[in-house]
């Protein structure tokens, strides 16, 4: 069978690699075309733009590379038509892949949606559209199946794709010494995101506290599509030296005793790592001013959404600041709270349900399409 992928995110990439090595199990003569990332690259198939050129992030960003935007969708609906794939496969995406879905749709091709777009949190009308659009969706959050249930619409709850990478995951002996990183010293990890537009906006106040804390080594994970030259520029401006690491973030939360991390999948990898951690955002004013009045959801991390509390401290917009993030990661790094947080940890672990949900969602995909 032919698939053709669209992930438009480094999160999409790693759940699309999984995905299609779970395909390729179910279907050995399982053929690949698609959108992603170097992960996915390395499963095997044709690589046709890779996320790194499609991130825009905020609203005033889409509206600024909106011509783009409208170039690789033109583009990607020809190389569908050219392809005539027998499934299409959607990963999240949900600006660019309900628009895809909605014109794959009435062609005849099937399409098949991996880890629903957020819309219970910013659009729930575009449920209809779903409906509509896509003839299986594959849902990883535990209260999506009853979102969907409340619009007559049965979704097939797979399990949160993370539990496979991180419930197996062991992280090089060597990582510290490879790294030269002190051995003693615990670790504050930085993940500032895996989009320039928010890294130049999160990384500078997350310096701003390095200094703060002597007695402990901060280290930066870097994303494997952003230069290490972009993230000096960025210390050199704050005049704080410490190590990137790039492409290596897990290695690096593994041996984590704190993170400060910027909203977005990372703030689930770091729990599920069972690493206390500081929740940040900072977006333009005036795409968070328009996020505010969209946005339906009490908190903006996965963690506090699934165990449906705030269990890990979240700094948004004008209370992102250096006054608040030093009280805030001094409050982390006590005993007491760490014991707290971590046992808030497993607790999620629960909620989310069992490894294999990347094999869940392809033994549905090809029994689908068959």
């Amino acid at each position: 069978m032919r698939y053709y992928i669209i992930a438009g995110e480094a999160s999409g990439d790693l759940h699309g690699s999984n995905l299609m090595k779970q395909i390729q199990t179910q279907d050995p003569h399982a053929e690949f075309r698609f959108w992603g990332g170097d992960l996915m690259q390395a499963v095997g198939g044709t690589l046709v733009k890779h996320y790194a050129d499609l991130a825009f992030m905020g609203f005033v960003e889409v509206v600024r590379n909106l011509r783009t935007i409208l170039r690789n969708m033109a583009f990607c609906k020809q190389d569908i038509e050219t392809y005539q794939p027998d499934a299409l496969i959607l990963i999240d995406y949900p600006g660019f892949n309900l628009r895809i879905a909605k014109w794959a749709k009435p062609k005849g091709l099937q399409v098949l949606y991996y880890i629903s777009p957020q819309i219970w949190a910013w659009n729930a009308k575009r449920v209809h559209d779903i409906k509509a659009n896509v003839d299986e969706m594959y849902v990883i959050l535990p209260f999506e199946k009853a979102f969907y249930q409340n619009y007559n619409m049965d979704v097939q709850f797979v399990g949160h794709p993370l539990l496979d990478v991180i419930d197996t995951y062991q992280s090089p002996e060597s990582f510290l010494t490879d790294n030269n990183l002190h051995t003693k010293k615990r670790i504050i990890a930085l993940l500032p995101g895996s989009r320039k537009q928010e890294i130049a906006k999160v990384l500078p106040i997350m310096l701003s506290v390095v200094k703060d804390f002597p007695s402990y080594q901060f280290v930066l994970a870097g994303a494997p599509s952003i230069p290490t030259s972009f993230y000096q520029q960025i210390l050199k401006q704050a005049n704080v030296t410490l190590p990137i690491i790039s492409d290596q973030t897990y290695p690096l939360l593994s041996h984590a005793y704190a993170a400060l991390v910027t909203s977005g999948t990372a703030t689930l990898e770091t729990a599920l790592f069972e690493v206390p951690e500081v929740v940040c955002y900072k977006g333009s004013p005036i795409s968070y001013e328009i996020a505010k009045r969209v946005i339906r959801v009490k908190y903006i991390s996965l963690v506090n959404l699934i165990v449906d509390r705030l269990l890990v401290h979240e700094l948004i917009q004008k209370d992102f600041n250096p006054q608040n993030l030093h009280k805030e990661l001094n409050r982390i790094l006590q005993p007491n709270t760490r014991k707290e947080i971590q046992s808030g940890f497993l607790e999620l672990k629960e909620k989310l349900g069992h490894a294999g949900a990347s094999k869940r969602a392809a033994q549905h995909m090809v029994q689908k399409i068959t």
